[in-house]
C-alpha cells in the first residue's frame, strides 16, 4: 500500500513538474531521488529563463530611452526648421505682393485689354464648339483654351501673333458663314459606321451629303446622318444642290441654329399621319373602323337611292306600273283595285308606301348613330390616355414638360379621330337622307294624286 501510494505521489508530482517545465521533464520520475533531481534541474532552468527575460527587458528599456531622445532631438530640429520656413513665407508673401503691384503698374491699360480679350475668346470658344464651320476647320477650340489660360495666369502673356490669330479666326467664322463649300470629312451613319464622304456646308446653317441627306454636328465634333430625314421636297433640293456645279439652287436651310437647328429638329420630329394614328391605340383603330363602315354604308345607300330615284323618274313618264321601283309597286295597288272605294284605296296606298319606306330609309339611322357615337368614342380615348399620362406624372414627376405635352398630344388624337369621323358622317347622312326624302316625296305626291283622281271618278259616276 505504501509503495503504491509513494508511486502515485511521485507520478503526480513528476507530471505537474513536467507540465510546468516543458519537455525537459517529459519522462516520469520513478523514485523520490529522481523527483528531487528533476526539481533541481527545473529551478536551474527557470533561473536561466528569468535572467534572459530581465536582460531582454533592460535592453528594450535602453532602446526606448534612446528612441525618446532621438524623437526629442528631431522635434527640436523641426521646430527650428518651422521657424525658418515661417520667416521665409512672410518674406515671400511680401515679395509676391511687391511683384504683383509691379506687374499691375507695368500692365496699365493692358489689364482692361486682356479682360476684353478673355471675354471675347470665351465667347468664340463656345461658338466654335457648336459651329458647323468647325466641321471643316476642326481643333480651333484648343487654341482658344491655351489663349484663355495665358491671359488668366499671372506669369504668362499672349503674344501679338496669338492676338492676331484670334482676330483671324473671328473673321474667318463670319466669312465662312456666308459660303457654300464642298469638302471631304468623316461622316457617321445611323448604325455607327464611319466613312469618308464628300459633304456640302451651307454657311453655318446645314450640312448635307453628296446624296442629299441632312447631317447634324454633335457635341463631340462628329458629323452624323440624321436618323430621320425631312420630307422628300427637302431631300430633293439637297440632292440638286449637291449635284449642281454653279448658279442658284433651291434649298431648305434652317436659320434657327447650327446644330441641325431647332426648326429642322421640330420638322423631322413631327409625327406623320400614320404615327399619329398609332398614338390613338385600340380606341383610335375602333373609331377608324366605324368611320370606314359609315363611309361605305353612305356611299352604298347613295348609289342605291340614286338608282331608285332614276327608276321613279322613269315611272313618272309612263302610265304602266313597273314593279322594279317603289312608285310602280304603289301604282300597281291602284291598277289591281280600280273599283275600290276611296277610303279603302287610301289605306291600301298608305300601306304600300309604308312598306317601301323602310327599304328607302335603310341605313340612315345607322349613319345618324355613328355621327353621334364617334365623338363620344374619341372622348373616351382621350380620357383613357389622360389617365395614363397622369399616372406617369405621379410615378416620374412633371419635371419634363416636353414628355408631358407629348402624352397630352397623343391623348387628344382620339378626339380628333372622332371628329374626323363624325363631321363627314353628318354630311353624308344629310345627303343620303335628302335623297331618300326625294323618293318618299314622289311617292306621297303620286299617292295623293291617285286618291284625288279616284275620288273625282267616283263623284263623276254618281
Amino acid at each position: 500500500m505504501n509503495n503504491n501510494f509513494i508511486k502515485s505521489v511521485v507520478f503526480t508530482a513528476s507530471t505537474l513538474l513536467a507540465t510546468a517545465s516543458g519537455s525537459l521533464f517529459a519522462q516520469e520520475a520513478q523514485t523520490l531521488d529522481q523527483l528531487l533531481e528533476f526539481v533541481k534541474q527545473g529551478q536551474t532552468t527557470e533561473a536561466k529563463e528569468n535572467r534572459a527575460r530581465e536582460a531582454r527587458f533592460k535592453s528594450a528599456k535602453d532602446g526606448q530611452a534612446k528612441m525618446l531622445k532621438d524623437a526629442e532631438r528631431m522635434r527640436d530640429q523641426e521646430e527650428k526648421r518651422s521657424a525658418r520656413l515661417e520667416a521665409n513665407f512672410e518674406v515671400n508673401e511680401q515679395t509676391i505682393a511687391d511683384k504683383q503691384k509691379q506687374l499691375k503698374d507695368r500692365l496699365g491699360t493692358l489689364t482692361e485689354l486682356f479682360g476684353h480679350l478673355t471675354s471675347a475668346a470665351g465667347d468664340l470658344r463656345s461658338n466654335f464648339g457648336t459651329s458647323l464651320v468647325s466641321a471643316q476647320y476642326p481643333n480651333r477650340e484648343a487654341f482658344f483654351d491655351e489663349l484663355i489660360g495665358k491671359m488668366s495666369s499671372s506669369d504668362q502673356l499672349p503674344s501679338i501673333e496669338e492676338i492676331e490669330r484670334m482676330w483671324f479666326e473671328m473673321q474667318r467664322e463670319m466669312t465662312e458663314s456666308g459660303r457654300v463649300v464642298k469638302f471631304t470629312t468623316t461622316v457617321s451613319k445611323p448604325g455607327g459606321e464611319k466613312e469618308e464622304r464628300e459633304v456640302i456646308r451651307i454657311g453655318s446653317y446645314n450640312i448635307v451629303t453628296d446624296e442629299g441627306n441632312y447631317l447634324t454636328y454633335n457635341e463631340n465634333g462628329v458629323l452624323e446622318v440624321l436618323a430621320r430625314q425631312p420630307t422628300d421636297n427637302f431631300l430633293g433640293w439637297a440632292s440638286d444642290l449637291a449635284n449642281s456645279t454653279g448658279g442658284y439652287s433651291a434649298f431648305g436651310a434652317d436659320p434657327t441654329g447650327p446644330l441641325g437647328g431647332s426648326y429642322l429638329s421640330a420638322l423631322i420630329n413631327t409625327p406623320t399621319m400614320a404615327e399619329r394614328f398609332e398614338q390613338g391605340g385600340a380606341i383610335g383603330k375602333a373609331i377608324a373602323a366605324v368611320g370606314a363602315f359609315a363611309f361605305l354604308l353612305a356611299i352604298w345607300r347613295l348609289l342605291v337611292l340614286t338608282s331608285v330615284y332614276a327608276k321613279v323618274n322613269s315611272q313618272l313618264k309612263t302610265d304602266k306600273a313597273n314593279a322594279n321601283n317603289p312608285l310602280g309597286r304603289v301604282l300597281m295597288v291602284h291598277e289591281e283595285n280600280p273599283s275600290m272605294d276611296t277610303e279603302t284605296l287610301e289605306l291600301k296606298l298608305s300601306e304600300a308606301v309604308l312598306k317601301e319606306t323602310p327599304k328607302i330609309e335603310l341605313g340612315l339611322n345607322m349613319l345618324k348613330i355613328i355621327a353621334a357615337v364617334a365623338p363620344l368614342m374619341g372622348l373616351l380615348g382621350t380620357v383613357t390616355n389622360m389617365i395614363l399620362v397622369f399616372q406617369a406624372i405621379v410615378i416620374f414627376g412633371a419635371g419634363d414638360p416636353t414628355a408631358m405635352a407629348g402624352g397630352i398630344s397623343g391623348a387628344l388624337v382620339t378626339t380628333v379621330l372622332g371628329l374626323l369621323v363624325a363631321i363627314p358622317t353628318v354630311l353624308l347622312h344629310t345627303v343620303t337622307s335628302g335623297q331618300a326624302k326625294k323618293v318618299l316625296h314622289v311617292l306621297d305626291e303620286q299617292t295623293t294624286g291617285i286618291i284625288a283622281e279616284h275620288t273625282e271618278a267616283k263623284l263623276g259616276k254618281s
